[in-house]
């Protein structure tokens, strides 16, 4: 079982967010949502208010196993502006854990120059924001410990891209089955 940091601000994209954690709990991960507004409530894109399980500063995210920054506007730019997420982003770079990204979301990984030389892939329009990276249309995109994913409509991909990772190829499969979705090529 992997630990998992999934971090929320006001703005995130709410399903790029949940789907992904719902993939990861289905398969037996230990998923955390960190909020880095302040508090545990959040207000996402969409004006729909969800609860985190921790607040930043009440959380020790020193033990992921996988960072997971859903996109959304504002929300990147509000996670992006948060010190201590970024630091906690490049001691885990450091340290050589998974780090995962969706829609704009990768452009934090651009800026932090995680993604140069790596293949990566963004929601169009912040392609200029990965620094370095062999840009890519594809859906959903591992380049060694980095996963970045180019929207929405791939969250589901995402999560099984993830915990194929994390788990197995074997468990991907059979939340895949699980959940009716089976446009996910193995």
């Amino acid at each position: 079982m992997g630990k998992v940091y999934a971090f929320v601000a006001d703005g995130s994209e709410e399903v790029e967010l949940l789907a992904v954690v719902d993939v990861l709990k289905r398969g037996g991960q230990d998923v955390t949502l960190v909020s880095v507004t302040g508090k545990r409530e959040v207000v996402t894109a969409h004006k729909i208010t969800i609860q985190a399980d921790l607040e930043f500063s009440e959380a020790d995210v020193r033990d992921g196993d996988l960072y997971f920054l859903p996109g959304g506007m504002p929300g990147t730019r509000n996670l992006e502006a948060h010190s201590g997420l970024i630091e906690a982003l490049k001691t885990a770079y450091a340290q050589k854990k998974r780090i995962a990204a969706i829609c704009a979301a990768p452009s934090i990984l651009g800026k932090l120059g995680f993604l140069e030389g790596k293949e990566a892939t963004c929601f169009p329009g912040f392609e200029s924001e990965l620094k370095g990276a062999l840009y890519t249309r594809k859906g959903v995109v591992t380049d060694g410990l980095i996963t970045t994913a180019r929207g929405l409509g791939y969250a589901l991909d995402l999560g099984i891209e993830l915990l194929k990772y994390l788990s197995d190829e074997t468990n991907a499969m059979e939340i895949r089955e699980a959940i009716q979705y089976d446009q996910v090529p193995m």
